[in-house]
């Protein structure tokens, strides 16, 4: 058993109010916790700090918690949730974002399940393979490397695996035997790491590299890491991909 929570936060430097523009008639939430309805999920919560995603939530019948505006983090919104929420310490809590209203259901069910299965691990996340050198390089694609029982070694915006003959003038066609990989940001975590998480500082590798994840290696949390079942369509960050998704919902 596991419960999906929605983060869906009002403030948005390039697109203001973003959970609440409309798709096909409805705010974009809507769409986002309907895909994680048609999960296996125990319970779907959206967590907003706004009134207004408040009362829009209630408007479509979803669960709702209003949250703290001043988290420093998306983790530490979701650990006030499940606080709120009561969760047991051993709950898995799938984190789905709220700007990903064509999320697939069985990518959801992915993840929590490969995190109820690793009972080591602390969470649980998703990768895809990257078969080319833009991708490697560009540090806005996270890459990540794992040992040979799925677990993280380490995520960086750099290039990695490194090739040190094949990228020695820069980025080249990828060896074909190396796995390249890029994560796919979803995440389920057990209740008793977001306990646990709120209580550290942030580490000298997360304020590097910009990445949550790596206080949680830092601090010694197992990561699982799988290839999703699914392609994960990009979610909504601007503008222009809010008129890619209504294109495509607006005319299924």
């Amino acid at each position: 058993m596991f419960h999906v929570i929605i983060p869906a936060r009002y403030a948005s430097t390039r697109l203001p109010g973003k959970p609440l523009q409309l798709i096909a008639g409805k705010p974009m939430v809507q769409h986002v916790w309907e895909q994680a309805c048609k999960s296996g999920a125990a319970t779907v919560t959206v967590a907003t700090d706004d009134p207004r995603i408040v009362e829009a939530c209630k408007g479509f019948g979803a669960e709702v918690v209003l949250t703290r505006a001043d988290h420093p983090s998306g983790t530490d919104r979701l650990q006030e949730v499940v606080s709120q929420l009561g969760l047991d310490d051993a709950a898995c809590v799938v984190n789905v974002q709220g700007d990903e209203p064509l999320i697939p259901p069985a990518v959801i069910d992915q993840v929590a399940a490969n995190l109820l299965a690793a009972t080591d691990a602390g969470i649980a996340t998703l990768a895809e393979p990257i078969d080319d050198s833009e991708t490697l390089f560009n540090p806005n694609a996270v890459k990540v490397v794992t040992d040979h029982q799925g677990y993280a070694l380490y995520f960086s915006r750099a290039p990695m695996p490194w090739c040190r003959d094949q990228f020695a003038n820069g980025p080249a066609p990828l060896p074909k035997d190396i796995p390249f990989r890029r994560h796919v940001g979803i995440y389920a975590y057990k209740v008793s790491f977001l306990h646990a998480y709120v209580g550290w500082p942030a580490s000298p590798l997360e304020t590097a590299e910009s990445l949550e994840q790596l206080r949680a290696l830092w601090f010694g949390t197992r990561i699982h890491v799988a290839d999703a079942c699914q392609t994960l369509p990009a979610g909504v960050d601007t503008a222009e991909d809010l008129a890619r998704v209504r294109a495509l919902l607006e005319s299924a």
